[in-house]
């Protein structure tokens, strides 16, 4: 790999912790790159498998399915789950996602679907959530029957459709929010979103952010309802009765969840929301040190949100 310095620094078009561009179109990853295969995971007893969406563009999901030691023919709540990682690494075949999926999984008794959403720079936002938009109708359409003979056995026959979560971390959860809310506009015929999990999300505020202006070049900018939902008319109808918000007293996006949490409340939805806050600690902590008390406190409190009982939800039909 090039350095930063000398005569390979004429080459290098932008750097970023995460990523580097060559002038001649070259990217190279620092990190969150590497994968490991689907599983039967020997601690949580949760299964996993790959489905891909489809090639053009090349979309896929790893599904987890818990291990059930009531009735293995339950319908189970299911869980669609967008992963972190600045929008341009990391995936739900990564070690940390799939470990803190297979842990989600099994502590909750849900069927989790981890989307892999197309990386920026190659692909510019929003490419990315347009994908997530696109494996939920994949999901909704095993709600409906359209699938056929190519429907996923395990959403076909394990999924409760009427009760569906999204959530994700960081700039997943940027995503799972955007979904949210979209849901609540348009519709999801099929599914009944109940509930909404963001882990310590991204959200831009009024600071500079040459990332995002480099990743997101068709974007308004701090105003733009995707990276700042208070600017979005519609946050009032996001899809959902439920939502909760973690965040980290030592993350540099802290203020930004509160935030978003604030403009919530005041914007008009009727679901009830609710902001969790663990000290001492920072972003993500919960996948970077899992055997931890507080990373385990967290997938709890996670786990229990998921498990809330319902008296009713708004639809998505």
């Amino acid at each position: 790999m090039d350095s930063a310095t000398g005569a390979g620094a004429a080459e290098i078009a932008f750097d970023s912790p995460f990523f580097r561009i060559y002038k001649d179109g070259r990217v190279d990853r620092f990190q969150g790159t590497d994968t490991v295969p689907p599983s039967l995971d020997p601690q949580t007893g949760v299964q996993s498998k790959d489905v891909r969406l489809s090639s053009d563009p090349d979309l896929s999901v790893r599904l987890f399915l818990p291990r059930s030691s009531v009735d293995p023919a339950r319908k189970l709540p299911l869980l669609v789950y967008v992963h972190g990682g600045a929008f341009c690494i990391e995936s739900p075949s990564s070690p940390i996602y799939t470990r803190h999926l297979n842990a989600v999984a099994s502590a909750a008794g849900v069927l989790a679907v981890g989307v892999q959403y197309r990386w920026a720079p190659e692909h510019l936002l929003p490419a990315a959530y347009e994908d997530a938009w696109a494996a939920v109708r994949w999901v909704a359409a095993h709600a409906l029957g359209e699938r056929g003979a190519e429907a996923e056995p395990w959403l076909r026959d394990r999924a409760d459709f009427n009760r569906v979560f999204l959530a994700g971390d960081s700039a997943g959860a940027n995503i799972a929010q955007h979904v949210a809310a979209r849901a609540g506009v348009e519709g999801l015929p099929g599914l009944r979103i109940v509930g909404v999990a963001l882990v310590h999300p991204f959200f831009r505020n009024d600071e500079p952010d040459k990332l995002m202006e480099l990743i997101f070049p068709s974007s308004s900018g701090t105003t733009d309802p995707r990276m700042n939902p208070a600017y979005n008319p519609n946050l009032g109808r996001m899809a959902g009765q439920r939502a909760v918000v973690f965040v980290a007293e030592k993350d540099h996006l802290r203020e930004r969840g509160r935030s978003y949490y604030e403009a919530l409340k005041k914007s008009g939805w009727e679901g009830a929301v609710e902001i969790v806050e663990t000290e001492g600690e920072g972003h993500v902590f919960h996948l970077f040190k899992p055997g931890c008390d507080k990373a385990a406190e967290l997938v709890k409190k996670f786990a229990s949100f998921l498990n809330q009982q319902e008296s009713g939800a708004r639809q998505c039909l």
